[in-house]
């Protein structure tokens, strides 16, 4: 990857800009749009946001105000843990559709496999949202369908009744959390990783092999993380609504760290923290 607005392709082959915006965190409103059109600003090309981060409505509004060809601009959305199954996924679809104010949205996720709404039957609740999934895809509202926090197990479950296959899994992938086992699957049947969280929820920042590293190349930590995202096959999804930072963090393509450093970077087992068991959340 050369430039911000370089892409992988997914399974289907859509493109879809190699490093997303992330919006989790950021308040509905005027810190949201000012967000994302900051990012739009600064090159990004791909918006990623979900239900449950309450800004799908300002992620719309900043869309539009950017001047920019709606067609040049990746939105993704996540469908929420309480609204698996099949027309209770449809309903929900088209209150994001609504809130973004948009025809089509890029990509939507099932944002968790196992809920504790459905803890007693997500594999049914999953089969019903994924063929909504299949419906709206078939339809051209979707341009690409996907899963997030998804392991082999979940995936296998949603198999035995999809007709399309996830071209997605958007999982917590950072430094010391690489989450191998999910990731060789997915690299084996050509489903995209998304890397949320790749800063580490600002742990990483104090780290100090991290900051040698960043002495090293003359690069913020941050900057380290995102070109270690990239480096490793990963599509990374950096957040934040301070515009220097949002701007910082796409301008990694101006370096490469070294291969000795990428495993390094890897085997800082827990530098910053672990990603949530799917099975035991309970929310």
């Amino acid at each position: 990857m050369k430039s911000l607005t370089d892409c992988y392709k997914l399974s289907n082959g859509t493109e879809i800009p190699c490093i997303g915006f992330g919006t989790w965190q950021a308040p509905d409103g005027e810190v949201a749009v000012s967000a994302v059109l900051c990012a739009i600003k600064a090159g990004y090309r791909h918006i990623d946001t979900a239900q449950i981060y309450g800004n799908e409505e300002s992620v719309g509004i900043a869309v539009k105000k950017s001047g920019i060809d709606r067609r040049e601009i990746f939105i993704t959305s996540k469908l929420w843990n309480d609204e698996h199954g099949y027309e209770k996924t449809l309903a929900a679809f088209e209150g994001t559709i609504k809130k973004l104010d948009t025809d089509y949205i890029d990509l939507f996720l099932i944002h968790w496999p196992n809920p504790i709404a459905f803890r007693g039957n997500w594999q049914e609740a999953n089969a019903g949202t994924w063929k909504a999934f299949e419906e709206l895809y078939a339809a051209g509202r979707i341009r690409s369908i996907g899963v997030s926090n998804f392991h082999a197990r979940h995936f296998e479950e949603l198999m035995k009744t999809a007709a399309v296959a996830p071209m997605v899994n958007q999982i917590r992938l950072c430094p010391g959390d690489t989450q191998d086992d999910v990731v060789d699957y997915c690299h084996s049947r050509n489903i995209l990783l998304e890397a949320y969280s790749p800063l580490g929820v600002g742990k990483i920042f104090e780290v100090p092999e991290m900051r040698e590293l960043a002495k090293k190349y003359g690069k913020s930590i941050a900057q380290i993380c995102v070109r270690w995202s990239l480096q490793r096959g990963y599509l990374p999804l950096p957040k934040s609504v301070t515009p220097s930072r949002i701007k910082e963090n796409a301008e990694v393509f101006d370096f490469e760290l070294d291969a000795a450093d990428v495993r390094f970077i890897a085997a800082l087992k827990g530098c910053a923290g672990y990603s949530d068991d799917p099975d035991t959340i309970t929310f």
